[in-house]
Parts: C-alpha cells; structure tokens; sequence
C-alpha cells in the first residue's frame, strides 16, 4: 500500500512544473516515503529517486526525506544491502535538493539523535554535510560555525576514553569522530589559507568559526584527556592525533603563536574594548591553559617558536594557565597542571628569575594551590 501511495503522488507531481507543486504535494511525499522507508521498500524508493524523470521532484521535495532516511540506515548492519541502498539515496539528495535545506535536515538529525547513536550519526553524515556545505555560497561561514558548534555539544555528553584499552575500544565512538571532524573542517581550512592575504570579510568570518571550533575541542575533550604518548605495541593515540591536527588548524591559519603568547601576538580587533576582551580570555581560559599544556609538556609545535623567547618568559606567560588548570577538581586537568608548571620551571636556571615577577597574583597564588593538592592528595 505504501509503495502504490508513493508512485501515486510521484506520478501526480511529474505533470506538474515545480512552482506548481502545493503544501500538501510536500506533506504527501514525505509521508509515503517514510512509510516506504520503514515497511522495507528501499530499493523501490531508490529506484524512483534515480529516476531522471523525478529529478525536480526529488530537487525540490527529496529533503523531507533526510530524517526517515537516517532512521532507516541505522536499523541495518553495515554490510546490509539495505543499508548500502539508503546510502545511495541519501548521496542522490546531496546531489540534486537545495544546500540550505539538507544542512538544516541534518542540522535537526543531529541534535535530535540519541546518545547511543551519536557518534554513529555524526559518522555517517560528516561526508554528505562536507559536500552540501562547500556548495554554499551565502552564509557558509555561519553554516559551518553553527553544525562543529552542535556536533562538539552533542559529542561532549559522550564519555572521554581515559585508559589505553578504552582508547582502543572507543566504545562510544568519540576518537572515531574526533579524528574525522578534522578530515571534515580541512577543505574550509584550505579555503582561509587560500584567502589569508586578501580581506574577503567572508573568508575572515569562515577562519574565526574554525578557530572557535579549535578553542571548544582544546576545552572538550582534550583538556579531559589522557594525552600522555600509549606503550610500544599498542594502538596510535587516537585523541593525541587529534590534538596534532587542532594545533595544525591553528599553525595553517597563523593563530598558534597569538593564542600561545597573546602578549606576543597580533592585536585583536576587540582590544579597544577591555571588557570584551576579558570576557573573551575568561570563555578561553580552559581551551588555552589545555593549549599550552600541549605545546610546553607534550612538546607539539615548539619547533614553530622563536628560540628567543626567554624561559622566565614562558613561565610567566603560562601562570595564569597553570592557576587555571589547578583550580580545577578533576585530576586529569590538576595533573596539567602541575606537568606545565614543572616544565616551566625545568627551563629555569638557577636565579633567573626576576624579582618583579613576585608581584604578579599568580606567582603568589600558585604555590597555595600546590600546597592544597598535596594536602588533598595526602
């Protein structure tokens, strides 16, 4: 009954031209197609969405059909044919419906879907969504800032893997989606490098979404992570990998040094405003204290710094950091820490520091904080 419903309306709107098709044409199409979908009839919908009669129909109404779709693909195995045959509707949407409106349908597909499901929704979509998005020519930048911002939400109620065998299983799938959320945001990353010189306000929006995207993965889930290097003989760390490819993102958009020394960097367009600006450092204080921790205990990026940069410098520069990381309770940001406050401080040699330093609250605040960790610990 589903399948005659369904050609029915196909063959009804095939006679009529595309500013001709009514409410209850788009109503119609959507539901027998779901009712298809859902009663098994997969490959009779493929066939019709194939079809090159039905090109219009499927440009202008096939969009209605991305949540069924996506519900159907994830009641099959992967090597199900039914699952491949969905796979290649859902590639035929991309190809012909509107960019605007599928970004919006799996925009909807992502924050509605269950947390059992995430990581393989995000899978299973990041491909379709790359493509629809670099056909975009108006609000691109919002586009891609708006699905990173929704995906790293929906992806920050997952657990973060802490062990080595955790690492390797990944049961919850968020190393699989954080390794390819950077495979995804690469073309758009090209895209600004391409542009940097020029002062395309499009292109300038596009490189502050990406490094926003950069700042809430440093927050979530790196700062939360294990990210010391695995034992010989087991797996690469999954989530150290991605912390490589986030520093990369900042390296390639010219904004390492900036966010690792601000002091140091280019001026920010917000400087004239001291209150945006704190407000600005304090919603980055945990993404840059994890930054640093990368760049000073694991060592990725130093050999893109100036070896002119002073030790006491780098000290000085990262207290407000390692206040930042001890005056948390978890144990895996304490034990930043307390990693980059060693670190810096191996860098000294002995009566480096100067005494001007001693007046900064950090200097002062620091050592209490130390001394309230070991008493916790003891």
């Amino acid at each position: 009954m589903a399948k005659e419903e369904f050609l029915d309306i196909i063959q009804r709107c095939q006679v009529l031209n595309e500013e001709d098709f009514k409410a209850e044409d788009f109503d119609s199409f959507q539901a027998a197609g779901k009712k298809c979908l859902e009663e098994g009839y997969i490959a009779e919908v493929l066939e019709i969405i194939q079809n090159e009669k039905n090109k219009v129909i499927v440009k202008s109404m096939g969009w209605n059909l991305v949540g069924p779709l996506i519900r159907c693909i994830h009641e099959y195995k992967e090597d199900d044919v039914e699952r491949d045959r969905c796979k290649k509707i859902l590639d035929k949407l991309v190809e012909l419906c509107n960019p605007k409106e599928l970004v919006l349908g799996f925009l909807e597909q992502i924050e509605q879907t269950s947390k059992e499901q995430m990581s393989q929704t995000v899978l299973l979509l990041l491909k379709p969504l790359q493509e629809v998005l670099l056909k975009l020519h108006r609000n691109k930048a919002y586009s891609v800032g708006l699905l990173l911002s929704t995906i790293l939400n929906q992806l920050s109620l997952l657990p973060v893997p802490y062990t080595a065998q955790q690492l390797q299983e990944d049961i919850h799938g968020l190393c699989h989606c954080c390794n390819a959320l950077t495979d995804f945001v690469h073309p758009f990353v090209n895209e600004v490098v391409r542009h940097m010189e020029t002062s395309d306000g499009d292109y300038k929006d596009m490189k502050e979404e990406l490094l926003n995207f950069c700042l809430k993965s440093l927050k979530y889930p790196l700062l939360m992570a294990e990210l010391e290097e695995l034992p010989e003989g087991t797996i690469k760390h999954p989530l150290r990998q991605f912390a490589a490819d986030i520093l990369g993102i900042l390296l390639d958009m010219r904004e390492l040094i900036p966010k690792v020394f601000p002091q140091h960097g280019c001026r920010n367009q917000n400087w004239d405003n001291e209150d945006l600006v704190e407000a600005e450092q304090e919603q980055s204080a945990d993404s840059l204290a994890c930054l640093s921790y990368i760049v000073f205990v694991q060592d990725f990026g130093m050999n893109y710094f100036p070896s002119v940069f002073h030790p006491s410098y780098i000290l000085q520069s990262n207290m407000v950091h390692i206040q930042v990381l001890l005056e948390r309770k978890e144990e895996s940001v304490l034990s930043k820490g307390l990693d980059l406050l060693e670190s810096c401080l191996r860098r000294l040699e002995d009566n480096s520091l100067f005494l001007q330093y001693l007046e900064f609250k950090s200097f002062i605040k620091i050592p209490q904080l130390v001394h309230l960790q070991d008493h916790l610990l003891l």
